[in-house]
């Protein structure tokens, strides 16, 4: 085997959770993003007219330009070639055939090897494949697939399997994790490693009675590879019940984070917003920092990293994840384009989420109410947009076409 210049290395994070989904009875809404009549909506249904989008399923706004930075190259009797390319504009390409490939081998190689990744609040466990490379449960699983379908190609390849808890992790785990197994009343293999704050027995992971579901999702290059920058999000929340964050209190955060760098050129501001837009959609609250590749500079994506938070509550819509949104009254204009074919239709966002979910092999990922929740979600961020074009805010203001 012949491995060079990696983007993804043979380790890989196995991420669990001892806990299930709790499944709400879906509220009926019937919202409408904007009326059929006024001036505004006019102008831009005519722009849309003008625009030729593809099928939201296999969208494609990224430019053909390409920038090798990385690759994976494998040789082996499974495997003659595979090669994934890391460049300015994604993790990944959206029309390469290896990623598929790749989510098959997360499911189906030999784990050869286990160790508990350092740090963190939760248990995580680096597994080593005996061919391939692997990640956390359902939400990090969902999140992928979500944001492949939007075209934003930032969150690495991520696929649901099912672990041996005795053959797979407590046979090659060393003495330190090993020493934390221990048979429940109920008979099950279970065990809680070592992390911060959630690795004792009121916090265990246990399987039936030794099988185990996580995700397995694809390391970064490391830093010697493709160093990482990690960034403060101007829209941290405060996570104070006494203190709240400025852009908590006052509406003007915007305008001050436009003034300096990276925010004041570039496409750091509009790849921020599509983040708050992705997190919105999945309900994540927690994205208090961000990263970026050193070596691409400001002109290149933001990773969209540790989504475990997400598809929490479905009947919920927290709407101060939209603030950079609605307090910068701007989104791209690619963006906007896939949130109102997702509107339109034929195919709803849930629909696609639903048909793309179901190749994973431990799907089901989402419940029903989760699903809705993300075609309620897009109107009202279409929503958010048409209050910014109510309050006096121009087409060209709100809608940036930086062609990405």
């Amino acid at each position: 085997m012949d491995i060079r210049f990696c983007m993804f290395t043979y380790q890989v994070v196995l991420n669990i959770s001892n806990g299930g989904y709790k499944i709400f009875k879906n509220s009926a809404e019937n919202d409408v993003f904007y009326p059929e009549n006024g001036a505004h909506m006019s102008a831009i249904r005519k722009r849309l007219n003008k625009s030729n989008y593809t099928n939201i399923s296999s969208l494609n706004y990224v430019k053909n330009q390409n920038f090798q930075y990385g690759g994976l190259y494998i040789n082996s009797n499974k495997i003659q070639s595979l090669k994934i390319d890391l460049n300015v504009y994604g993790l990944y390409s959206p029309d390469d055939p290896a990623i598929d490939s790749l989510l098959t081998d997360l499911v189906q190689e030999p784990i050869v090897d286990v160790e508990m990744k350092e740090g963190g609040t939760q248990l995580k466990l680096i597994l080593t494949l005996s061919d391939e490379g692997i990640l956390r449960h359902n939400a990090e699983i969902a999140a992928f697939h979500l944001d492949r379908i939007l075209g934003f190609y930032r969150v690495p390849p991520t696929a649901g399997r099912l672990v041996n808890m005795t053959y797979d992790i407590k046979r090659l785990a060393d003495h330190k994790l090993a020493k934390t197994f221990f048979i429940s009343p109920a008979k099950n293999v279970c065990f809680h490693g070592s992390c911060s704050y959630y690795c004792d027995t009121g916090h265990a992971f246990c399987g039936n009675p030794d099988m185990l579901e996580g995700s397995l999702a694809t390391f970064l290059p490391p830093d010697r590879i493709a160093d990482r920058k990690t960034w403060r999000n101007p829209w941290k929340r405060s996570y104070s019940k006494h203190r709240k964050a400025y852009w908590e209190v006052y509406d003007d955060l915007c305008e001050k984070v436009k003034q300096r760098p990276p925010y004041d050129s570039g496409r750091r501001l509009l790849d921020l917003i599509d983040m708050h837009v992705f997190d919105f959609l999945t309900g994540n609250l927690d994205r208090h920092h961000y990263e970026t590749f050193k070596d691409f500079g400001n002109y290149t994506f933001l990773l969209h990293l540790d989504n475990g938070r997400a598809f929490g509550k479905t009947i919920k819509d927290e709407m101060t994840i939209l603030a950079p949104l609605y307090q910068c009254c701007m989104i791209r204009y690619s963006t906007f384009l896939k949130l109102v074919k997702l509107y339109t239709g034929p195919e709803k966002l849930s629909d696609i989420m639903k048909n793309s979910l179901t190749n994973d092999a431990i799907s089901p990922i989402l419940t029903e109410p989760h699903l809705y929740a993300l075609d309620r979600r897009v109107i009202k961020i279409l929503k958010e947009l048409y209050v910014c074009l109510k309050n006096g805010s121009t087409i060209d203001e709100i809608f940036i076409d930086d062609s990405f």
